[in-house]
């Protein structure tokens, strides 16, 4: 399936536009002690953005991991995004899935809050690589 111009541009505005309310979420969750729900929402933040990223230079991938690997194959490993942030990416969707799904461990508010501000600044720096991306699809 092959997304036409304006219906990229649509949602990858979307996915941005989601990002940084997740991350709002992230931060209000954080104050009320709603851990789970925090590493829910940074990861959500950060893969919302990811998959914007990817959509923006049509690479469609069909799963959380698809897009934690092409994101990392295509932007990490070229260097056009730093490690950090592919590192970044890949712990919110660890701490995710813990925080989700197992039964045997407690996120603690000191594993989270380090993550707010590098969430923060992922954001913005890879929704800026998608926008540009999609403006050039216009020329």
């Amino acid at each position: 399936m092959s997304l036409e111009d304006e219906s990229r541009r649509d949602l990858v505005s979307y996915r941005i536009e989601k990002a940084y309310k997740a991350i709002e979420h992230a931060k209000v969750n954080l104050n009320l002690g709603y851990l789970e729900v925090t590493a829910n929402r940074l990861y959500y933040a950060a893969y919302y953005t990811a998959s914007a990223l990817l959509i923006a230079n049509k690479i469609l991938v069909h799963s959380h991991e698809g897009v934690i690997t092409q994101f990392g194959f295509n932007f990490v490993k070229t260097g056009k995004v730093d490690r950090e942030k592919g590192k970044l990416l890949s712990k919110l969707f660890s701490l995710r899935l813990k925080g989700d799904y197992s039964d045997k461990f407690d996120l603690k508010e000191e594993d989270l809050q380090p993550l707010i501000e590098p969430s923060e600044e992922f954001v913005p720096s890879i929704s800026t690589m998608a926008l540009e991306a999609i403006s050039s699809l216009s020329n």
